[in-house]
């Protein structure tokens, strides 16, 4: 019997120091982000503790499930009364797999936390078909060699502790040699038994009805506490699981067909029963000519551009000058809000006005997906249509889609001179847009207009600041964003001698915001507040204060370009309508906002949380108008579950849809 508890103590040895070891992932976690502390939680130095209290109670459910298999051979072989060095050899191999995925699990939740502000999540797999790219962010930005050599370094001295404990409960179990007769064994097998019990209570996590989630971790006001008593591994795994059942395929946030009729008359859309339920007509306001000279139309989307980085919104320092200038000689939107947190949700929503679906990219299938959008409908009008990246066109399945969505030229890194290629997200933004611009010189030639875009990169890590480029600022991270806004100023003040120019309209958005500042709730504004700019020598400047999104700019781009067309989409076209409030998500939640209020929805936990603007500031709403909260939630959920619909019955065309 001594041998088998000596056995129990080894192992139990064992899940304790794992314990610990996640808790000091946790803890850089906690340094690296103390910045993101509320004043509220500086104030209270028990609200830390209480998160790292729920951190143990999470890392706790991972480690009782690598615990369970151990402990199941353990009883086995106490029952047969083998210790034998084979044994603790096993155990040595099976912690250090399992808790090394574990380990680096946490380590490589270190900076995408620093990101995103959310734990890693299912997403992730959508980068391992570019291996290559995602390799070549990793290793060229110097802020991730801290979490390897966390992760090498903790890895290393566990399994170094793990050959100890073995040779030292291996030594004192073969000095042990009291009898063992089969009555102790059954007391073997029932304190094993106990354990195994106490074990998958473990995995359970709690004693209710439903084993523990997300949701338990969340015990006060402030969003970054909230989120650090998760562990990452089994925020992972639970995002997987939910990814893999059937109800989960798609949202399941109210009705379809309530969900439908919310949504037509929200946007006052009557349908077309032979395109879609919100299809509409759009008709120009003044009769066209076919001898008209369209203009051109040249988009940029920035790379994690957030409104917070320019100075009309608050930006203390100046970071963006050439955007700032910008701002007051072009129409302006100062509540204008990305789709979600991720390039492709933000080109997907652009171009063809339907919103992210939380973390799912729709721009993939194994059939590609078809849309009707501002590409298409330009093409239609006799438009070339180019669009310009900085790296492998293949990335989130670009090349495929956006050929079979309206664009004739792609230009990517596989254009480019291999030696402009600076890292794995291809080359700088300076160098594409003064490869972009004898490209358009030439279309604008042919006498056609053209419609471009062009996808910078700069501000999305590993950042590169060229030789060349000298900043004032002395933070990497802001480095960066002066660089990219250098960068369009070089090409603006070229393209502005370009014949062209003046028969040309631009604009200037963000594929989505980053972390600036403080959060101040659960989805930081930062990562969808994005600013939105439309420039042109044509175009009287002014600022618009309503709300608006990613999928209002192709409907407000015809309308200023005065083209008829079917509309079979969400967008609005904010010189014409106005939105009541807008609505947005950020991988795992949906959010929507007016002036006052804002609604934060978790289909996961299905967890609501409501926050009130007062004196500038997001604030936990208390008591406050429920009214106002059930209109934002049915308006996003409304949205959300129409655009499930309209993409699962395929009714994206504006032409009479055909099954696939």
């Amino acid at each position: 019997m001594k041998r088998f508890l000596n056995l129990i103590v080894y192992i139990l040895t064992i899940h304790v120091s794992a314990l610990l070891i996640a808790g000091l992932f946790r803890l850089v976690l906690f340094i690296s982000s103390y910045h993101q502390l509320t004043s509220e939680a500086l104030s209270d130095k028990t609200l830390p503790m209480l998160a790292f209290v729920h951190g143990v109670w999470f890392d706790n459910v991972i480690g009782c499930y690598i615990l369970l298999l151990p402990l199941v051979v353990a009883v086995v072989c106490g029952v047969c009364n083998y210790y034998g060095k084979a044994l603790f050899r096993f155990f040595t191999i099976f912690f250090s797999v399992f808790y090394g995925l574990v380990y680096l699990i946490s380590a490589s939740d270190i900076p995408y936390f620093a990101y995103f502000f959310k734990h890693i999540n299912s997403s992730i797999f959508e980068w391992f078909g570019y291996a290559g790219t995602t390799a070549g962010m990793i290793l060229g930005e110097s802020a991730y060699y801290l979490s390897i050599g966390l992760f090498l370094l903790f890895l290393a001295g566990f399994v170094v502790w793990l050959i100890y404990l073995a040779r030292y409960f291996h030594h004192r179990s073969l000095t042990i040699s009291a009898p063992f007769p089969y009555w102790k064994r059954g007391g073997a097998v029932l304190i094993g038994a106990c354990l195994i019990g106490l074990c998958i209570f473990g995995i359970r996590g709690r004693t209710g009805y439903n084993p523990i989630k997300v949701s338990a971790a969340y015990f006060c006001q402030d969003a970054f506490l909230n989120q650090l008593g998760v562990s990452p591994t089994f925020n992972l795994l639970t995002s997987v699981m939910d990814d893999m059942r059937p109800e989960n395929k798609y949202l399941h946030l109210m009705d379809e067909q309530e969900a439908i009729t919310k949504a037509q008359a929200l946007l006052n859309r009557p349908g077309d029963a032979n395109v879609s339920p919100l299809a509409v007509y759009r008709r120009a306001a003044k009769a066209d000519s076919v001898q008209q000279r369209r203009p051109n139309v040249v988009l940029i989307m920035m790379e994690s551009m957030s409104a917070k980085f320019m100075k009309h919104f608050g930006q203390s320092e100046t970071l963006t000058p050439f955007l700032d200038s910008l701002y007051t000689r072009s129409i302006s939107f100062r509540n204008f809000y990305s789709a979600g947190i991720h390039t492709n949700h933000g080109l997907y929503a652009t171009l063809y006005s339907f919103p992210a679906m939380m973390k799912r990219n729709l721009m993939k299938g194994s059939v590609i997906p078809r849309y009707s959008g501002l590409p298409t409908v330009l093409q239609e009008n006799g438009y070339c249509n180019l669009f310009f990246m900085t790296h492998e066109s293949q990335y989130d399945n670009m090349n495929a889609f956006l050929r079979t969505n309206g664009f004739d030229e792609i230009y990517a890194q596989e254009n480019y001179p291999s030696e402009k290629v600076v890292n794995s997200f291809g080359v700088q933004d300076d160098f594409m847009y003064q490869y972009a611009l004898p490209i358009l010189n030439e279309r604008a030639g042919t006498g056609n207009p053209f419609f471009s875009v062009l996808l910078s990169i700069s501000n999305h890590p590993p950042y590169v600041i060229p030789p060349y480029f000298h900043p004032h600022s002395d933070v990497l991270e802001e480095q960066i964003v002066e660089y990219a806004d250098w960068s369009i100023r070089q090409f603006m003040q070229a393209a502005e001698k370009q014949p062209w120019f003046d028969n040309t309209i631009f604009v200037f958005l963000g594929d989505h915001g980053k972390m600036v500042g403080t959060p101040e709730c659960e989805m930081p504004q930062s990562y969808n507040h994005i600013p939105l700019m439309i420039y042109g020598k044509d175009i009287k400047p002014g600022v618009y204060d309503g709300f608006g999104g990613q999928v209002d700019v192709s409907p407000t781009l015809l309308g200023l370009l005065n083209i008829s067309y079917l509309q079979n989409n969400f967008g609005v076209n904010l010189l014409e309508e106005e939105r009541p409030c807008m609505f947005f998500t950020a991988d795992n939640l949906i959010g929507a906002r007016d002036s006052v209020n804002m609604f934060i929805y978790s289909p996961d936990s299905q967890q609501e949380f409501k926050y009130k603007l007062e004196e500038g500031k997001l604030h936990a709403a208390t008591g406050t108008d429920e009214e106002a909260f059930r209109n934002l939630k049915d308006y996003c959920f409304s949205m959300l579950q129409s655009t499930e619909s309209l993409v699962k019955e395929h009714k994206t065309l504006d032409k009479v849809s055909v099954k696939k």
